[in-house]
């Protein structure tokens, strides 16, 4: 959905955060992450997008591997982060923990979702956890042609109105569509591109009533956070980094950081 956004090409990632997390932001205007299942050609899609620009280490603390690089695009510069390929953001692994935190503590200005064509359903998954932390981001719709040979065909722009995210049809180890998802980056970094992403809504009253309850009292104590709901909801399903950074006051920070212009 095409709208008006109230700061148009105002960033909104979190600096500080960001440096904590081990990403050099010197230079950069916006903040892409890369996120997406194994297997799905997100490695391919970063490489396209970043080129030799790019260079690899590890998470601090961890033994997973980073990679981050950039690229330049109507004057402005962006970073890009390839987060670990999983299958879910429960943060039941090391892998999952780093893209969880990355994107709900780093706060990239656009979150792209590399999904493979041939197995949408089960990418979905992953893509609709997602959208319940950010409302920044954009489906890349992978190995279409792959899908093309097993007679599989995807409505693109009914996925796009269901999701509520732009989705780009993408053909990456042919550099099919790599200019449109910059594009469509570009637009959502912006604020060009409003994004209306698909929230669940089949929980139980009992359920809603509990997130409910949690959620008025995180914004009394931490107000400005977003998504209060996903928040509520880890908290009561027992996740300890979600209960850690309550109780350390990161979240805290994450919310102040929306209440003020980014330091860069």
């Amino acid at each position: 959905m095409r709208d008006t956004h109230p700061c148009e090409n105002c960033p909104v990632h979190h600096t500080e955060n960001l440096i904590r997390l081990g990403i050099a932001m010197d230079r950069v205007d916006y903040v892409v992450a890369l996120a997406g299942n194994p297997n799905t050609g997100k490695s391919t899609v970063f490489n396209n997008l970043t080129g030799l620009r790019q260079h690899t280490g590890n998470w601090p603390g961890k033994t997973v591997v980073r990679a981050e690089g950039g690229f330049s695009f109507n004057d402005k510069r962006y970073k890009v982060v390839d987060l670990p390929g999983t299958y879910s953001l429960l943060s039941t692994s090391t892998d999952e923990e780093v893209a969880r935190d990355f994107i709900l503590f780093g706060r990239p200005d656009v979150t792209v979702i590399v999904v493979d064509a041939t197995r949408l359903e089960r990418n979905l998954n992953l893509a609709l956890q997602i959208l319940e932390i950010t409302d920044r981001a954009v489906l890349c719709l992978n190995l279409i042609d792959e899908a093309r040979r097993h007679e599989i065909e995807v409505d693109e722009r009914a996925l796009s109105r269901e999701l509520g995210i732009p989705v780009v049809p993408a053909e990456a180890r042919q550099k099919i569509g790599m200019e449109q998802l910059i594009a469509k980056i570009e637009e959502v970094a912006s604020g060009k591109y409003i994004c209306r992403p698909h929230r669940v809504r089949n929980r139980s009253a009992r359920l809603n009533h509990a997130i409910e309850q949690l959620s008025k009292r995180l914004s009394e104590q931490f107000p400005g956070l977003p998504n209060l709901n996903w928040v509520a909801l880890r908290l009561l399903e027992g996740d300890q980094r979600i209960i850690d950074a309550v109780q350390s006051g990161e979240l805290g920070k994450l919310g102040a950081g929306l209440l003020a212009a980014p330091t860069r």
